[in-house]
């Protein structure tokens, strides 16, 4: 049984959903999930607000040695809860087995295009 690479608790802080702004490519914010493990990644999802009570109703499911996209503009990925536009907010992920997670930012508001990845915070 491999537990595989990564860990259970992630916390992304700097979240930001943009509006899908100008050109082919649209704004969107994105969680990337390797789930390297021989078992099922259940996983927990909280959003957090500077100013509001948490939203912790989101699961995701990723399964064993594979790797799955959850975009945040997406109300299916998202389990129905809709991302407020351009709110600061942070991501507490919890997951039942060894995950590793990859936060993304596609901000094109503007013509001149603005994009990064980053790994959240693990303990």
């Amino acid at each position: 049984m491999s537990n595989g690479i990564g860990k259970k608790n992630w916390i992304i802080p700097d979240c930001e959903l943009p509006q899908e702004g100008e050109g082919i490519l649209k704004g969107h914010e994105s969680v990337i999930i390797v789930n390297d493990s021989d078992v099922d990644a259940e996983i927990k999802v909280s959003i957090i607000f500077t100013d509001r009570d948490p939203v912790d109703t989101i699961k995701w499911h990723v399964g064993a040695g594979r790797v799955r996209c959850f975009r945040m503009n997406n109300l299916e990925d998202m389990c129905g809860f809709e991302v407020p536009y351009e709110t600061q907010y942070a991501m507490k992920v919890e997951s039942n087995c060894n995950i590793v997670l990859q936060y993304g930012r596609l901000d094109n508001r503007q013509i001149n295009l603005a994009y990064y990845t980053t790994l959240g915070y693990a303990e």
